[in-house]
């Protein structure tokens, strides 16, 4: 049986980080999942919500829940990782308080949807399935360090995904497509996302402390699953070298991206030409299975 998801792109996804939904469609495409947008979907309110109103950050990502449901589905997938944070903690806390679930119903005007989950796309393909036989071209020159960042596994109560200081799933997904993922110890620290813009210093130096770390044990390219901590190592890295007085050029990946490579799909149709650092040079003279 087909699986089939409710798709929650969320604003970043239409946005700056269009790449992700490229690839994250094209690998959904390719493996036979099938995914739907969800109609009429909304901001999950991400930072600027839960720091203004508790009732607020709750309903927003919970009518996008609503939308679902209408829609028939029961399970949702939110690649973004502050989108898969909000909606797990708004389920989460409506599951946990039936205060909380009586005023975010009141709040949407609507009956909340019994039964619902929200799934990262790293629960999705990494979950045992082989997707080797789907693999058309070798990328064993890579060797990637998987960032997971600091909201895809916290807290692990709510988020209830691999292990909280030390996540495994997205290495297991590249190195089931023979892509070599190295070990090291920044795989959940954070890049400073909330603070890209009121405390750029503070961004600075998170994110050369993972580019250095990075660099000093070999790897060649970085791998996300967010479309922040893809800005700030992407767009960023520039900056970073030149108030450090480094040189990195350390090529930005979504996972989906290096997934969506290995099954040999074209660079060009991925959008791999929106990053700021070049992927050309690392890319070059790969080979097709």
């Amino acid at each position: 049986m087909t699986a089939k998801y409710a798709y929650y792109p969320g604003c970043s996804l239409h946005s700056t980080g269009s790449e992700y939904d490229i690839s994250f469609r094209a690998v959904c495409e390719r493996l036979g999942i099938e995914i739907e947008e969800i109609k009429g979907w909304i901001c999950c309110g991400t930072s600027p919500a839960h720091c203004t109103s508790r009732l607020l950050s709750l309903a927003l990502p919970y009518e996008n829940l609503r939308l679902a449901g209408d829609m028939g589905f029961t399970e949702v997938v939110a690649p973004c990782a502050a989108c898969f944070a909000r909606l797990k903690t708004a389920l989460h806390e409506v599951n946990e308080d039936p205060k909380i679930a009586e005023q975010v119903s009141e709040a949407l005007t609507a009956p909340l949807p019994e039964s619902m989950n929200v799934l990262s796309p790293l629960e999705v393909f990494g979950n045992g399935a082989d997707w080797t036989a789907a693999v058309r071209r070798s990328l064993s020159a890579l060797k990637v360090v998987c960032y997971y960042g600091c909201l895809l596994t916290r807290p692990s109560k709510v988020m209830q995904f691999d292990e909280c200081e030390y996540p495994m799933t997205m290495d297991n997904v590249l190195r089931g497509l023979g892509i070599t993922t190295l070990d090291w110890s920044y795989k959940t620290d954070c890049c400073g996302g909330a603070l890209a813009m009121t405390r750029t210093d503070v961004v600075l130096k998170l994110t050369h402390d993972l580019l250095e770390q990075a660099q000093i044990i070999g790897a060649n390219a970085i791998a996300v699953a967010c479309p922040l901590c893809h800005v700030n190592l992407d767009t960023r890295q520039a900056e970073v070298e030149q108030e450090y007085g480094t040189k990195y050029d350390i090529p930005i990946f979504y996972f989906t991206e290096l997934m969506a490579l290995a099954f040999g799909l074209s660079p060009d149709k991925l959008g791999l030409k929106k990053h700021f650092i070049s992927t050309d040079a690392l890319l070059s003279g790969l080979s097709e299975k």
